[in-house]
């Protein structure tokens, strides 16, 4: 069937197709421009004097948006690569060998931290205090309950929800405005917004209202939920996270977040494996370990 393109493309704001992408992308040095054209849709030039078919129209959208994005990819290829180590659910039993093991291996590493956990005993108050010690950790907010596991309930009142992540901020001396809600992949910060299930949406939200960045995580280092050990072997994490960097399939192209529990490293076994990927990305990939608080770096 035969169409005007005018009725056969979307009504967003039109790009023109020939000045946006007549500039080498190696020479757009303004900070996100290679990200914004890596998510920008493909515009087909629009020219109501004839008639184009619609799968005419799929196949040029198509076409440019494989040679844009490979284009892109090229580009970012050659910017900096940044590695997001996140730590959840800490104080726990294996914080302190992490606390060790970032200090020995000199990385930046994220920590979201349960405030009832501090409670429990001495010991992990005692992690605790290491963590804010630690120059090359950053501590941020996983609520104080952990939503005690019953994640549907804890988000069906987001105003009780949110109630626990400000006590959190409140008894741990939070410096930093970054949640990880427990149960729940959400992202909203800057302008993104991304919401795996609609039940920690209301939460999210108001935690955004409130000056609040959400982050969730592109790769997870799964825990078994007996055991505590990690499930993958670090060779399947460190392809993972090597698949999602060179794909720029993560949340934002050039930076890869890795979800970790501090439980999975309270044995040595369990701390050899970490050790083990670090060394692994340090001796085989230029990625830079960051703070969740400067995430995303955009080019």
């Amino acid at each position: 069937m035969l169409t005007k393109v005018a009725g056969a493309v979307s009504t967003s704001p039109q790009i023109n197709p020939i000045t946006t992408d007549s500039v080498p992308i190696e020479t757009a040095l303004a900070n996100g421009v290679l990200t914004k054209r890596w998510r920008e849709p493909i515009i087909f030039p629009q020219d109501t004097s004839c008639t184009v078919g619609r799968d005419s129209i799929a196949r040029y959208i198509k076409a440019e948006q494989h040679r844009r994005r490979d284009s892109v990819r090229r580009a970012l290829d050659k910017r900096p690569k940044h590695i997001y180590f996140t730590f959840d659910d800490g104080p726990l039993i294996g914080s302190r060998a992490i606390d060790s093991i970032v200090t020995a291996k000199d990385i930046r590493v994220s920590a979201f931290l349960v405030g009832r956990h501090r409670k429990m005993s001495r010991a992990l108050n005692r992690a605790f205090e290491k963590y804010k010690e630690n120059s090359l950790i950053e501590c941020y907010n996983h609520s104080f309950s952990h939503a005690k596991n019953r994640f549907t309930t804890f988000y069906n009142n987001p105003i009780g929800a949110y109630d626990d992540f400000a006590k959190n901020e409140v008894d741990l001396g939070l410096r930093h405005k970054i949640v990880r809600m427990p149960g729940r992949n959400i992202w909203i910060y800057d302008d993104m917004r991304r919401v795996d299930l609609q039940s920690g949406a209301g939460t999210a939200d108001l935690l955004a209202t409130e000056g609040f960045k959400i982050f969730g995580w592109d790769v997870e280092w799964k825990i078994h939920g007996l055991t505590g050990k990690p499930i993958q072997s670090v060779d399947e994490i460190y392809t993972r996270l090597r698949n999602y960097m060179n794909n720029k399939s993560s949340m934002e192209p050039n930076n890869v977040v890795l979800l970790m529990h501090d439980d999975m490293f309270r044995s040595t076994h369990g701390q050899e494996l970490l050790t083990n990927l670090i060394d692994t990305l340090k001796q085989n990939t230029d990625f830079s370990f960051e703070f969740m608080s400067t995430y995303p770096h955009r080019y």
